[in-house]
């Protein structure tokens, strides 16, 4: 009975044991590789190390996983420093009686300590040569067996052996002294990684030997223990005995001076994405001979045109194919202090200039504004108090919507800006993801010429998604990022016809290009206010690619020009892409519903039966505006008044001539140019109540603007109506309320004196009959 009890309660303790010792291991506690701090390895897309960083210890620690270190290292390390790894409960009694025995009786020196141990010295930082400290390596050796799995002891282990300095763990050790991964390494220098932690001092291959990558920097002693760890493998492993020149090779090590610190903009941005915080190897998209090649253009570039004051510039290549970010400069010189060269230009908020036009274009081709061969007007024009020019000081008068763009005209491009609706332009940045922007009622119609402010990286996601057919999605920086289909912003056929607008632009001239590759961009520049910013955007074969020019300290400089100072930097960069590898041109598919259709060159219309020269372009059925042109018309004269004749036309006494009908400001422009247009006759008494042409156009007052009147003055102050009309109209009748002001001529502004604050309805009526009319509203202010 009483052996019975004792074998009833020997089983309760043993099942009360096994109990704890399973809870204790199923017990959550957090992972040892998150109780270890590890350095961040970042590769480029090949493979290549761009950069390793210190752990936040102060120490190069990359923590590998077991499954990707060499096998053939791991066995070597078991059957080196112990061979009952899996069997002990992490000490071996047997180890430590021969270790204490060799010790105290004047041997050599043996270890005894086991994989387990060793780990609770470097984890605790033990001091194990007295015997309390022993007892307690062994104490947290079992407790570590206790709460974790031997893969993870042994994993733990292999990323915090010694190598020297301030080098841990076989995958910081394998890529700082062989440039390879801990899953790439040789027999040869898996044996010697083994070796090395046991006496780091002495056999950690540093020194000048060591900087200077020759023979004689693997110490001897090193190279005479891997052999001796040799002759055991090759019990281990008879086959591997051929291999022993190749072991005995002394062993080319190199340094931590040696580890590359390559493009180091892009791999500070890498380190800051939340991805790469959680991964301790960061795959990215960059390729590193891509970013060489930019690096080299740009500083020559700099040194070249030093002279004019350009000694700083970025740029930023994106594949739109998959949206893999391939280079990134952000600065000519990461490590000159004077141009501040540690900032990252590519993400810095910069204005853009004219470089966001193209978006304002393929917002008005899609909203049935315009199409490429729309004629618009660059004529001085007021937009309430905001009078802008162009950057050359001049106006042309008519251009098309695609002169206007590679043009960068400004008054075109404000007056199609105005003319958006839903969504405005500054709602198409925001919902395109342009960051900290102000309200829209801050920008105004600023926005337009670069009012607002973007990055680099933002500007180069805008013209991926004009590549990709107006569907944005967000620029990858690591492989592991999966392509998005992103969101449709623009229109297949809008993003079509503003690329094929872009496509026109001339390459710039150059008198350092040295060789012009075949490649045709589609590129717009910009230049901000105060010649701060100069830049160049574009896409060319499968890529975008976004230029900068100027100081990071705001200081302007009148070389800071688009066109003269990012231009040739863009086309240089694109030469070099061009000689290092095959650009394929990518087949741009016409979209579906996109047609071509003839208009007439001087008014971008129909062509009329008048119309001397027609153009091809693009169009969108249904949607760009298409209607018979107006300028060119033929008119029958009286030959004895001079004035246009009344039908039936008598051949005796009339004869016809084609006119070509301009609005007045048009005329005006004409004129002021030296290239004067011929009127037309004014109409004949039987012409003039016919409604047929072209009607006028107010131009004062101006839309959407509230005009202050001082409460004291009202009755006196003025108020300038005025308006553009045809070729052929010579007077306009103007009228408020319903009430006659009185007649001017088109182009001309006369005065009328509001009696009242609130909103009036001004209307003017020419001599033909063709009226139009705009609301103005009146506010009196003290």
């Amino acid at each position: 009975m009483r052996h019975t009890r004792a074998i009833i309660a020997s089983l309760i303790t043993a099942v009360v044991v096994a109990t704890s010792l399973v809870a204790i291991r199923l017990w959550p506690r957090e992972p040892l590789a998150e109780k270890i701090a590890s350095s961040t390895a970042i590769f480029d897309k090949q493979g290549r190390l761009l950069r390793l960083t210190l752990a936040s210890d102060h120490q190069y620690r990359l923590w590998t996983p077991l499954e990707e270190i060499s096998p053939e290292l791991v066995e070597a390390l078991l059957l080196h420093e112990d061979q009952h790894f899996y069997k002990h409960p992490g000490f071996n009694v047997a180890s430590l009686v021969r270790a204490t025995v060799s010790s105290y009786s004047g041997g050599p020196r043996v270890g005894g300590s086991t994989i387990t141990m060793q780990l609770a010295r470097l984890m605790y930082g033990l001091n194990t040569k007295t015997i309390t400290g022993k007892l307690e390596q062994i104490a947290r050796a079992v407790q570590l067996e206790a709460c974790y799995s031997k893969k993870d002891l042994l994993e733990a282990h292999l990323n915090l052996m010694p190598y020297g300095g301030n080098i841990q763990g076989v995958g910081a050790a394998s890529l700082i002294y062989f440039d390879k991964a801990a899953s790439k390494l040789g027999l040869s220098e898996a044996l010697t990684l083994v070796l090395i932690p046991q006496a780091p001092v002495r056999r950690a291959p540093t020194g000048h030997a060591a900087a200077t990558k020759i023979d004689a920097n693997e110490p001897a002693s090193l190279r005479e223990a891997r052999m001796r760890l040799f002759a055991r493998w090759v019990e281990q492993h008879p086959e591997a005995a051929a291999a022993s020149d190749y072991v005995a090779t002394p062993l080319k090590f190199a340094s931590l001076k040696d580890l590359p610190f390559e493009a180091p903009h892009f791999t500070n941005a890498v380190l800051q994405r939340p991805r790469a915080a959680t991964n301790h190897s960061v795959n990215t998209t960059l390729d590193l001979r891509t970013q060489r090649s930019l690096e080299r253009v740009i500083t020559t570039y700099v040194r070249e045109h030093s002279s004019i004051g350009i000694h700083n510039a970025a740029a930023m290549l994106v594949d739109y194919r998959d949206l893999s970010v391939k280079a990134m400069v952000g600065s000519a010189d990461f490590f000159n202090a004077s141009i501040e060269g540690q900032v990252n230009g590519t993400q810095a908020k910069r204005s853009p200039g004219s470089a966001l036009k193209p978006f304002i274009y393929a917002l008005a081709i899609d909203q049935g504004v315009i199409h490429p061969q729309t004629v618009l007007k660059d004529t001085p024009t007021a937009f309430g108090p905001f009078n802008p020019e162009n950057f050359d000081g001049r106006f042309v008068g008519p251009i098309t919507a695609r002169d206007a763009l590679i043009r960068s005209r400004n008054v075109p491009a404000l007056t199609l800006a105005s003319q958006l609706s839903t969504p405005s332009f500054y709602q198409f940045l925001r919902s395109a993801g342009v960051a900290k922007m102000a309200s829209e009622k801050h920008y105004g119609l600023s926005l337009t010429l670069g009012g607002g402010e973007v990055t680099m990286e933002e500007t180069a996601t805008l013209y991926a998604m004009l590549a990709n057919r107006g569907r944005l999605a967000p620029l990858r920086y690591l492989t592991e990022e999966a392509k998005q289909d992103g969101i449709r912003m623009l229109s297949e056929e809008a993003s079509y016809m503003t690329l094929d607008m872009l496509r026109s632009a001339p390459r710039p001239e150059e008198s350092f290009a040295r060789r012009r590759a075949g490649i045709q961009a589609a590129w717009k520049t910009g230049t901000s206010w105060g010649f701060r910013d100069a830049w160049t955007a574009g896409t060319f074969g499968p890529y975008v690619l976004v230029v900068w020019v100027g100081n990071f300290d705001g200081r302007g400089n009148p070389a800071f020009v688009g066109v003269q100072a990012a231009a040739p930097l863009f086309f240089r960069l694109l030469d070099a892409l061009a000689a290092q590898e095959k650009l394929v041109e990518p087949i741009y598919r016409q979209p579906p519903r996109l047609e071509k259709v003839d208009v007439c060159s001087a008014s971008g219309d129909l062509p009329n039966a008048e119309c001397p020269q027609i153009v091809s372009t693009w169009y969108i059925p249904g949607v760009s505006p298409i209607r018979v042109s107006q300028i060119h018309r033929r008119v029958w004269i009286d030959t004895r008044t001079g004035e246009q004749a009344c039908p039936p036309y008598d051949p005796k006494v009339t004869r016809s001539e084609v006119y070509e009908f301009w609005p007045t400001d048009l005329l005006q422009l004409f004129a002021k140019a030296g290239m004067p247009r011929r009127r037309p006759p004014p109409p004949a008494e039987c012409q003039r109540d016919v409604p047929s042409g072209t009607p006028p156009q107010i131009t004062s007052p101006v839309i959407a603007v509230t005009y202050s009147v001082r409460s004291g003055r009202i009755g006196t102050e003025t108020i300038p109506l005025a308006a553009n009309a045809d070729s052929e109209v010579r007077r306009l009748h103007w009228f408020v309320d319903e009430s006659y002001v009185g007649t001017g001529t088109p182009g001309v502004a006369i005065g009328w004196h509001p009696s009242r604050a609130g909103r009036y309805i001004v209307r003017t009526v020419d001599d033909r009959g063709r009226a139009d009319s705009r609301e103005l509203a009146v506010e009196l202010v003290r």
